[in-house]
């Protein structure tokens, strides 16, 4: 070690300059070496090192900060479409910064992208310079609210669902009488904070899935509408009716997950476009073949995409937004080629059938371009594999109108229709 150090005599400024230059950036590229210690990147932050290093008092790109939000939440155990949704309440562009480079701070005092005020025990300053900073400690406040003994549960879901959070989110914004899902009057208040937070989630990350719920009565809120006192909670314990909505970021590989909609794409890498590996029905079971992919696209997209392979061995990705735990489903009561019939008219029903058509006069048979090429007689039932606006597809490219006095139209229950989707792609 000594000679090493004796060397040095030997060696000119101008090398000595180089080796310090290398050193610095060998620091840079290991992550100890910070220009500004306000930016040290949290552990939670490498998840998402492909994106770079953030700029001092720049933001950072859309899909950069969707991945820091995903990943504080998750190394916070909080379901990141709650998190995602909160910061879209707070600050709908997502950005710590102003276009000048100045932090932002609302006229109530509300810093950065998570917009925290009243929190002395934090670092002012870095709340206003250190993006990493600013979402952990919103992240951290949120998760808190979660763990509050004065505000009520829904009973029947758990911390990775999103329902879970309906109270939480009340609270992060304040629970004020501003705050009450349900006027004096018992009229539903869509503007409450966290009625509003939860539409963010439905729009941006579920792509118009919708959350459940619980039924609210007067009585479950007291509080003085004209007063700032915070609102008492009669009620500590909520049900909700129907399956809740797992977070779909918490997933494993090797995991099956199922689809939740008609018409989901699985594509070819993570980003819409026109090329689709495959369609996918409602109830489509995939495995899940690695981790979360955020969008490659320029579109502002909040969900992501999880990498996934069918039943049929065909690979692709998924979005976020269309898919859930096979348990969410009714799938896993029915088996794989059990039939399901329509009682009523002892119909077996296959994949596709919507419904059944009796014609109650004599009808006209329509082309797609309106032409008259037939007669449907009264009495003759149909089954009906597709519609149109106001009209019925009885087969071959041939319509009826849906004219009330002529025909009548029933459907199965859509509990029958979803047990054949079950049977046809779950399985």
């Amino acid at each position: 070690m000594r000679d090493s150090f004796a060397r040095l005599k030997d060696w000119s400024s101008d090398e000595l300059k180089t080796i310090l230059k290398a050193a610095v950036l060998t620091l840079l590229a290991l992550g100890f070496y910070h220009e500004n210690a306000s930016a040290a990147e949290p552990g939670w932050a490498s998840k998402c090192s492909k994106f770079g290093a953030l700029k001092p008092n720049e933001n950072p790109s859309f899909q950069h900060m969707n991945c820091l939000l995903t990943s504080a939440a998750i190394a916070a155990d909080v379901p990141p479409e709650v998190v995602k949704g909160v910061a879209s309440q707070e600050n709908g562009k997502w950005e710590q910064f102003d276009v000048d480079g100045n932090p932002i701070i609302s006229l109530d005092g509300g810093i950065g992208i998570m917009q925290i005020t009243n929190k002395a025990k934090y670092d002012q300053e870095r709340l206003q310079t250190d993006v990493y900073y600013n979402i952990e400690k919103g992240v951290e406040v949120l998760a808190y609210m979660y763990t509050r003994t004065d505000i009520p549960k829904i009973t029947n879901t758990n911390r990775r669902d999103i329902e879970s959070w309906y109270f939480a989110v009340m609270a992060y914004n304040g629970t004020k009488p501003v705050n009450s899902p349900i006027t004096r009057k018992g009229v539903p208040y869509p503007d409450a904070y966290q009625e509003r937070v939860f539409r963010n989630i439905e729009n941006d990350s579920l792509l118009g899935g919708k959350l459940v719920k619980p039924k609210f009565k007067v009585s479950d809120f007291d509080y003085n509408s004209e007063s700032t006192d915070n609102i008492k909670f009669p009620t500590m314990a909520y049900e909700i009716i129907g399956p809740a909505h797992p977070s779909a970021y918490f997933y494993k590989k090797g995991e099956k997950i199922a689809t939740t909609i008609d018409g989901a794409s699985l594509r070819p890498g993570p980003a819409t476009g026109p090329t689709v590996v495959k369609p996918l029905g409602k109830f489509s079971a995939l495995t899940i073949t690695g981790e979360v992919e955020y969008d490659t696209s320029a579109k502002p997209n909040q969900f992501v995409w999880i990498p996934v392979r069918t039943l049929d061995n065909k690979v692709g990705y998924i979005s976020s937004a269309y898919v859930t735990k096979p348990v969410c489903t009714p799938c896993l009561k029915y088996n794989k080629g059990q039939k399901i019939y329509w009682e009523k008219y002892k119909w077996e029903l296959t994949p596709g059938l919507l419904g059944r058509l009796t014609i109650l006069q004599d009808t006209e048979l329509l082309t797609k371009d309106g032409k008259t090429v037939g007669m449907l007689k009264k009495g003759l039932p149909y089954k009906i594999y597709a519609f149109r606006e106001g009209e019925l597809s009885v087969g071959g490219g041939l319509y009826v109108k849906r004219d009330l006095k002529k025909i009548a139209y029933e459907t199965p229950s859509k509990e029958k229709l979803d047990a054949v989707k079950c049977i046809a792609n779950f399985y």
